[in-house]
């Protein structure tokens, strides 16, 4: 079962090309880090602050084509969790079938946030974390 997560902090350091959001379980109390660039950051943090780019980002274009195409985004869904790599699915659907995306965890979050869709994590990976 995949447990549903929500953003629970986001530390920006502008001095670093790495970048941590800390994603928490929303009916619990386990939360993990997730190390990301800077572009994600930026675009999750100016999303989630009602900031809107003059211009479309490309988590913003990629919505866009999603919604173009007559697909919906499910959900996101973080995977696992691989010698300390994490790796996320985004979950579309388009005329009642549904595909299975590969996608780095930070582009699916910000993609997520973009089109205020769901953000899980699975059981065995929250496993892991607390080995």
């Amino acid at each position: 079962m995949d447990a549903l997560v929500e953003l629970s902090r986001i530390i920006i350091n502008e001095a670093s090309d790495q970048q941590v959001i800390v994603l928490k379980e929303v009916n619990g109390e386990r939360s993990f880090p997730i190390v990301i660039g800077i572009v994600e950051i930026f675009a999750i943090d100016r999303r989630l602050k009602g900031i809107k780019p003059p211009r479309p980002m490309t988590h913003d274009l990629l919505d866009s084509v999603i919604k173009k195409l007559g697909a919906k985004i499910q959900k996101i869904v973080i995977d696992d969790l691989r010698q300390h790599t994490f790796f996320a699915k985004i979950t579309l659907s388009v005329d009642g079938e549904q595909f299975e995306i590969d996608s780095r965890p930070s582009d699916a979050i910000a993609l997520g946030v973009v089109s205020k869709t769901p953000i899980y994590v699975a059981e065995h990976v929250f496993e892991k974390l607390n080995r």
